[in-house]
């Protein structure tokens, strides 16, 4: 699945509303597997270790938040193990438009805002 096609932007769409829902939620059991399987249950093959995967996480953060102000969807999307989200997410973090880069900044409180649990 690449970039700029039908396939891919019908499978970002159904990510973005997996993401959405998995916020309303508050689900912190948000494992890259689940979100494969859900995604794989809506006809969109994602495998949840993929290069794929990566890019669906970014351009669902990136969608509707051109400043970089809003909250990064894909901060509720954590590896089984470590309970937290991948390296890719942090780096993402720390580039345009995002700049996540205050030595108070944790991918916790990103999370939260993304619950919508803290402002700002």
């Amino acid at each position: 699945m690449k970039r700029d096609t039908p396939e891919y932007e019908a499978a970002l769409d159904a990510m973005v509303l997996i993401l959405q829902r998995w916020a309303q939620e508050g689900r912190t059991d948000g494992w890259y597997s689940a979100l494969s399987a859900e995604l794989k249950a809506d006809d969109h093959p994602v495998h949840h270790r993929g290069r794929t995967m990566s890019e669906l996480l970014e351009d669902a953060c990136r969608r509707g938040n051109g400043s970089g102000q809003e909250p990064m969807l894909s901060a509720i999307v954590i590896n089984k193990h470590s309970k937290k989200p991948s390296g890719q997410f942090f780096e993402l973090a720390k580039g345009h438009p995002f700049y996540r880069t205050d030595p108070d900044w944790t991918w916790v409180d990103e999370r939260d805002r993304v619950f919508g649990r803290r402002q700002n």
